[in-house]
């Protein structure tokens, strides 16, 4: 029987030098720890940045491919992977850069990252569209592109992402409407576009049953308001074009703040608003507004710190009620038709806790409120453009008065209507 020959010390260097000159030609496939078209996707992210807008303390700065992405010290910041189980590579699972500055477009090759949850991209100068494959990121739970200079629109492709939680692109000049199917994306928290040029009606939206927040003020979008889900606890709408009544609002009883400011809105601002449980910020100003329903809260709590209702036509005595909630700081009230007499008790509240009280340009008559006279503490506000006697050695009465019989008119013909 023949014995098995044993390998020459002189094969075994031989061996050995091959394998050291294949793991230099392919490092990645070799020693890569990291899925090979994971990489080459950070490796196109980062060439469709202009390199000048790469600062050494930025992120992308420490983007080193002789290292590997997911296995690096100090490297690829940014960058977030998941733990292989044995013998399986890692793979990218979020890209949250700094906001340096980066100056480019996003490149297609992003939608290869197929296990990303979290893109952000936030306070950069990326541009172009947002490219289609984003939409193939089925994963992904966070989408933050704001304050870029996005372009095109959000094509109907967004509703593929069921995971999605959080859609952040404000303030960026996204165009065209909000997809109808919007509302089959059942896991979104915060939906917030605002700052951008989107148009048309807002979609029904009350299937997003767990939407807390919804931001789409700044924007040109047009209608009433449509269905709206009752988890909603922050909602901002203003500077658009919407109109008619905002009675739909009182569903939403977990507001805690509302701004519906600078648009077409009209009719009353109906008390179940003032008195959510949680609402502690009401905007409704420049609207169309002829009356505010404040009822009185004595011994229910009120969280509402402030209200803005300035420049609708509000009608009618100041709302007696007002100082009855607690916890009211700042009431901006100008530029309404509110007529009448100050009430005494908003004296006494300006005295002891109001902050701020905001009264000037409508058509109120009268003595002040002796508190007014008395002020001990610094308390922001004018009652200007009214027809008060308004001694000018009080603060607040900086600025000239209507004559009387502006007031006097403009009751009666309030009288009339």
């Amino acid at each position: 029987m023949a014995a098995k020959t044993q390998p020459s010390s002189s094969s075994l260097l031989l061996m050995s030098l091959l394998l050291l000159l294949v793991s230099l030609i392919f490092p990645s496939s070799v020693l890569s720890a990291t899925l090979r078209s994971d990489i080459q996707a950070l490796e196109s992210i980062i060439r469709s940045i202009d390199p000048s807008s790469i600062s050494p303390s930025s992120y992308l700065s420490t983007w080193d491919f002789s290292e590997d992405p997911c296995e690096g010290s100090g490297t690829f910041l940014g960058v977030m992977c998941s733990f292989p189980l044995e013998n399986t590579t890692s793979r990218v699972t979020e890209i949250d850069l700094d906001d340096d500055g980066y100056d480019g477009f996003l490149s297609d090759e992003v939608g290869n990252l197929t296990e990303l949850t979290v893109l952000s991209l936030n306070k950069n100068r990326f541009r172009g569209p947002i490219p289609e494959t984003v939409f193939q990121l089925k994963k992904l739970t966070k989408l933050s592109l704001s304050e870029n200079f996005f372009t095109g629109d959000i094509t109907p492709g967004i509703t593929w992402l069921k995971e999605l939680k959080t859609i952040d692109l404000s303030k960026n000049s996204i165009a065209g409407e909000i997809p109808p199917r919007i509302s089959s994306l059942r896991s979104l928290t915060h939906l917030i576009l605002s700052n951008n040029h989107l148009d048309g009606r807002i979609p029904p939206l009350n299937g997003l049953w767990k939407l807390q927040a919804l931001e789409l003020g700044n924007n040109h979008l047009s209608g009433t308001l449509p269905k709206l889900p009752p988890s909603l606890r922050t909602l901002s709408l203003c500077y658009n074009s919407l109109a008619g009544r905002i009675s739909p609002l009182h569903r939403l009883k977990h507001l805690v703040s509302l701004d519906v400011s600078q648009n077409r809105f009209s009719g009353t601002i109906g008390h179940q608003i003032l008195t959510f449980p949680e609402i502690s910020h009401i905007n409704v100003s420049f609207n169309h507004f002829i009356s505010i329903e404040v009822v009185q809260v004595t011994g229910i709590e009120s969280r509402l710190r402030i209200l803005d209702a300035e420049g609708n036509q509000l009608q009618g005595h100041l709302p007696l009620n007002l100082p009855t909630y607690g916890n009211l700081k700042d009431i901006n009230l100008r530029s309404n038709k509110f007529s009448g007499d100050i009430p005494r008790i908003y004296g006494k509240r300006l005295e002891n806790s109001w902050r701020s009280l905001y009264l000037e340009n409508n058509y109120l008559t009268g003595l002040l409120p002796e508190e007014f006279l008395r002020l001990s503490r610094q308390v922001r506000g004018s009652l200007s453009n009214n027809c008060l006697q308004c001694p000018k050695n009080v603060p607040i009465c900086k600025g000239v008065q209507k004559a009387k019989s502006q007031c006097t008119n403009a009751m009666q013909v309030e009288g009339l209507e």
